[in-house]
């Protein structure tokens, strides 16, 4: 527990330094374009504890939810197969490298053309980008699962949904969670991207047209926001991947 605790507070030293040096550092800003965090932050208190929530937050929540999971899904399932199925693994390779390296920004005027400029769009921007890292280290995951543990399984004429559900898979969970830890954060960047063109709400629209009426310190809160639920989503999946690894955390130290 008490290493736990110091690991915490270690994690916490830079920021907060950050932060105070900002504090600091702004006070007597008369910049308009770096106004004081002191008054960055009375903006963003008025603005995000309650009254922008339900015009602009919820809905890129929703947007950036929807997009993972059919990321997570899609991109799981489909490494899975690639991953255990060595001639559509080469048939696909050099798609999957081609796509891959198209900025996922890049194909927002595509999505625009295909799907109009609601939800879908940005929905399908934030699953395009998204499903990358998953499927890749899912399918390095599937590949990396010990052929002799195979072997062993299939000798008992292991079916193969069990096979997938009860080595395979769980073979390739760190790899899978690795991957999704990525994705997480171009989930943020993504859904604020594509906002930023051809909408009328979500945190991105915020910001850019706070930027365009010159609400500067509104911009700037906007930003943090966007700061502060990176780092709630990432502590939220930092203990879901705790507490689904610790199997995993404990043959590590068995094996040391």
């Amino acid at each position: 527990m008490t290493r736990v605790i110091r690991r915490s507070l270690l994690a916490l030293i830079v920021p907060f330094a950050a932060i105070a040096a900002w504090w600091w550092f702004s006070r007597d800003s008369t910049s308009v374009y770096f106004p004081p965090l002191a008054t960055i932050w009375a903006e963003f208190q008025e603005l995000w504890l309650f009254e922008e929530w339900p015009a602009n937050v919820i809905p890129s929540l929703r947007r950036m939810a929807i997009g993972f999971l059919i990321s997570l899904v899609s991109a799981i399932a489909l490494g899975v197969l690639i991953g255990m199925t060595p001639l559509l693994r080469r048939a696909t390779a050099p798609y999957v490298e081609f796509f891959r390296a198209i900025p996922p920004a890049a194909l927002v005027p595509v999505f625009i053309l295909l799907l109009g400029i609601g939800d879908e769009m940005k929905i399908a921007v934030v699953v395009f980008g998204t499903a990358w890292p998953i499927l890749l280290n899912t399918i390095a995951g599937v590949r990396s699962t010990d052929a002799t543990l195979l072997d062993t399984v299939r000798s008992f004429r292991t079916s193969k949904p069990a096979l997938i559900l009860r080595v395979i898979l769980p073979s390739a969970t760190p790899q899978i969670s690795a991957g999704i830890r990525t994705a997480l954060g171009l989930a943020i960047l993504l859904i604020v991207v594509s906002e930023m063109v051809a909408s009328t709400n979500g945190l991105g629209y915020f910001i850019l047209n706070a930027q365009r009426v010159f609400q500067i310190p509104a911009m700037w809160s906007g930003i943090l926001l966007l700061g502060f639920l990176g780092i709630a989503l990432n502590l939220a999946y930092s203990l879901i991947e705790r507490r689904a690894l610790r199997w995993y955390r404990a043959s590590n130290k068995l094996g040391d």
